[in-house]
């Protein structure tokens, strides 16, 4: 296995199961194993939005939810969270 799929694999047990999506996620993980590289644990809910935008424009370009961050509700802002979390927590983990 290569560095990054490593980092996007501890990325991916480091997110609740309730908060998976249901689809193929291994290039959303890709996504955030390079922002866990590129930014740390200085990662923020708008990077993790952004990733998650690009990535669901292989599947549902209409998505309601793929517009610039300062443009979500809170609630739906709130939903990368987990995500954020797990990046740090990787992050972290990786500095020690």
């Amino acid at each position: 296995m290569n560095y990054i799929d490593e980092i996007a694999d501890r990325i991916r047990s480091s997110v609740p199961n309730r908060d998976l999506p249901e689809s193929n996620t291994r290039p959303l993980f890709r996504m955030y194993a390079v922002l866990l590289l590129a930014k740390g644990a200085e990662v923020s809910r708008e990077d993790v939005h952004n990733a998650w935008a690009a990535w669901m424009l292989g599947h549902d370009e209409s998505h309601v939810s793929i517009t610039p961050y300062g443009e979500l509700s809170d609630a739906v802002a709130a939903d990368d969270q987990p995500y954020v979390d797990a990046i740090r927590s990787v992050a972290e983990g990786r500095s020690e």
